[in-house]
């Protein structure tokens, strides 16, 4: 981790800091690499303006264009360890207020979720870039193709061509705040009772459990596909580990959707559990137990 950003105005880092960490961590989808690369961006910019550089006058502007650049040459890189990840990959979970209302909240949700960032995945950094600037942000193409150093005209074709792909598996309908958080909690008592019937009436029938250990802890190697097996294999899941290692449940906002963190009886985070629903029933489960993603993960007392 990069020393702590000296020297530049307190407002321009506190105003800009969660700015520029949005559109890092749906960049990258890891919480301690945006983070890494936001510091890195303030870092440069402090570094500019003692160096007298005439084009930091407009922060926002400058920071977002470097930790964009930033992102994406982490982008570049990261593809190579990807390809010899240990299992299913999901992006490591962000715990998001639960305060904001419901219009917020459904926004936060549409454009954080993990299934929006797994989808985000299978675009090139370029791609994922101009998209979630233009999209996600608002930036005019103008601007995103400064960033990008590309025309504006193949701005728009790569917009274009990224809304397509991501509407191509986005849900048709929205499902409200209030109807994930039933589906939510009845999903898990459904697990948690090892009721399988139960859960199959709540999966799509062409669910897929995701289970993300990374190889560092035991979890399935390949994704699981139809609601039968994904409800046999959560049971069974469930119902071994309670016999290994007793743990907890705890309520959580995880990635702007309902969520739930699983503590063992040491107080450590074992797992995050988030759903993605749509008005068909639940479409995936998606299960992050690699403890490199979960140490940011933290559970009230």
């Amino acid at each position: 981790m990069a020393a702590r950003v000296p020297a530049d105005p307190p407002e321009t880092y506190e105003t800009l800091r969660p700015l520029l960490f949005s559109i890092a961590y749906r960049m990258v989808g890891s919480v301690s690499e945006a983070e890494d690369i936001v510091q890195e961006a303030f870092l440069r910019h402090h570094r500019a303006v003692s160096a007298g550089d005439t084009e930091v006058h407009a922060p926002k502007a400058w920071l977002s264009a470097v930790t964009t650049r930033l992102a994406i040459d982490h982008l570049r890189s990261a593809r190579v360890r990807r390809e010899t990840y240990v299992g299913p990959w999901l992006p490591e979970p962000l715990m998001t207020d639960p305060g904001p209302d419901p219009s917020e909240r459904a926004e936060l949700s549409d454009s954080l979720s993990i299934a929006f960032l797994a989808v985000l995945e299978s675009l090139s950094p370029v791609e994922r870039a101009v998209y979630l600037l233009r999209e996600i942000f608002g930036y005019g193409y103008d601007e995103v193709a400064r960033v990008v150093d590309r025309s504006e005209d193949n701005c728009r074709q790569l917009v274009t061509r990224a809304r397509r792909h991501v509407e191509e598996h986005r849900p048709r309908f929205a499902v409200s705040p209030e109807r994930q958080e039933e589906l939510t909690e009845r999903f898990m008592h459904a697990v948690e009772t090892g009721d399988a019937d139960a859960l199959v009436a709540l999966l799509a029938e062409d669910a897929v459990a995701y289970t993300d250990g990374g190889g560092k802890v035991r979890a399935a190697p390949r994704p699981v596909v139809g609601r039968e097996k994904v409800a046999r294999f959560l049971t069974v899941t469930v119902r071994r580990g309670a016999a290994e290692t007793p743990f907890t449940i705890h309520t959580a906002a995880i990635n702007g959707r309902p969520g739930r963190v699983v503590v063992g009886e040491d107080g450590t985070v074992l797992g995050v559990i988030e759903l993605d629903i749509s008005p068909s029933g639940i479409r995936a489960v998606n299960v992050v137990s690699n403890p490199d993603k979960l140490r940011h993960v933290t559970v009230a007392p």
